[in-house]
């Protein structure tokens, strides 16, 4: 697919989050989200640094995180979300929504992963049901598994995915993983709250990684 076409699934994501965002309550919002040590308010604070990431500010925050990039990350979004309340931060996704912009290093589908993953790590705690639309699901399916930067391909080494609700399989080896393609893109990057969905002889195996 075309960078226009990736693009489109972007803003369409980020603005079905920002409706989403804008209907929660201040509870909701102090929620924990599927981030260990993050709220919902903190997540839709990261949400908002795609866009607005830059090269000095990534060396700078890395210096100040001692090189732990996770800890670099973690302060940016806190940092913010105690700067910006909920209704700046939802204005601030809609504003980005349509934006090119990328974080230093950062590919075309990083974006789309970052949006529909964050989606859930804010859906799923509070109990809603945020559906991923199949065809950028499995793109950014099978990019974050052939990626050196989510870990998936040392996850993975062995396993056969199959998703059940797409005509979508990859991956060789022994183990086997099936489910739906949001929960094995929630595996793929790291997240437990993928498993419950999924079957076959390699979850328990991949499970035991995170």
């Amino acid at each position: 697919m075309g960078n226009d076409t990736i693009l489109a699934w972007v803003k369409a994501e980020r603005l079905g989050l920002a409706g989403f965002l804008e209907g929660l309550d201040d509870h909701e919002w102090r929620a924990d989200s599927l981030c260990p040590g993050w709220t919902v308010h903190d997540v839709a604070a990261h949400v908002t640094t795609a866009t607005r990431t830059t090269l000095l500010g990534t060396i700078r925050g890395a210096i100040r995180a001692r090189g732990d990039f996770n800890r670099m990350v973690a302060a940016e979004a806190t940092e913010r979300a105690a700067r910006f309340g909920r209704a700046e931060l939802v204005a601030q996704i809609r504003e980005m929504a349509g934006s090119a912009r990328r974080a230093p290093g950062a590919g075309p589908l990083d974006p789309l992963v970052d949006i529909l993953v964050h989606g859930q790590d804010i859906a799923r705690p509070l109990g809603y049901v945020r559906e991923m639309p199949a065809e950028p699901a499995i793109a950014a399916l099978e990019h974050v598994r052939t990626s050196v930067f989510y870990g998936a391909r040392k996850r993975f080494r062995g396993t056969r995915l199959v998703a059940t609700d797409a005509e979508w399989s990859a991956g060789q080896g022994p183990d086997l993983i099936r489910g739906p393609v949001g929960d094995l893109l929630l595996l793929a990057t790291g997240r437990a709250a993928g498993l419950a969905a999924l079957s076959g002889p390699g979850v328990a195996r991949v499970a035991a990684t995170l």
